[in-house]
């Protein structure tokens, strides 16, 4: 499991030693984007119960009482780094998206059958990577996200990726990739399975360092369907 390192992300040091989007983010006068970028880090080296106020002051180098003028308390904090995390994963499955596609020409190409290069499925093959990799930013959002009430400053980000994958779902039952069925019921059985497969390897049910083969091999079986079908 990974959390820092990665080329552009935050956290990252640059050449002078200073942690890059921190202070470089405040001298340009953009303060709650360098307070962000602080807790991003904070969150990536210790989780989110490390995140203060206090300690995301001092890493971007301003008074403590600086950044209540932006926020109003830790609360607003994290639920900015939540938004801040849900722009991340949502590059990164732009990411994954972008591939699958690509793939599925090619199998198209090469007359693999309407089962290759499905979308869905590598949206839920990202899910798990993703919280794989950063397993303290899953837990944030499963915190701020997966809750009876959406936060509303997290809301349109939310919206927008429940509109995405409805357009997944759709566009693989046009290409006849998925059965025909109402894709926010498609869209939600999928996320309560990679969710749940993505908790239980965070949590250490299963192993990380299966995690690629298991997410694979559990989405194939999801997409395959597990009913025994009467032959006409």
């Amino acid at each position: 499991m990974k959390e820092r390192g990665e080329p552009g992300e935050p956290g990252e040091r640059g050449e002078s030693g200073e942690r890059g989007g921190v202070r470089g983010a405040y001298h340009h006068g953009a303060l709650p984007e360098a307070l962000v970028a602080a807790a991003f880090e904070v969150l990536d080296e210790q989780g989110q119960e490390k995140v203060s106020v206090r300690e995301v002051a001092r890493r971007a180098g301003v008074s403590a009482g600086a950044p209540f003028r932006h926020f109003a308390d830790r609360q607003a904090l994290l639920t900015a780094l939540a938004d801040r995390v849900l722009a991340d994963f949502v590059r990164w499955q732009e990411a994954q998206v972008a591939a699958a596609e690509a793939d599925g020409r090619a199998g198209d190409r090469a007359g693999a059958g309407p089962g290759s290069g499905s979308v869905m499925r590598a949206v839920g093959l990202g899910f798990v990577r993703y919280a794989v990799r950063h397993p303290r930013r899953f837990e944030l959002v499963r915190s701020r996200v997966f809750t009876a009430v959406r936060e509303p400053a997290l809301r349109e980000q939310l919206d927008g990726i429940d509109r995405a994958l409805a357009d997944v779902i759709a566009a693989d039952q046009e290409a006849g990739r998925l059965r025909p069925g109402d894709p926010a019921l498609v869209g939600l059985a999928g996320q309560a399975l990679v969710y749940g497969l993505a908790q239980m390897i965070v949590d250490g049910y299963l192993p990380a360092g299966r995690a690629e083969e298991l997410a694979a091999q559990v989405l194939d079986t999801f997409g395959q369907g597990i009913a025994n079908r009467p032959v006409p």
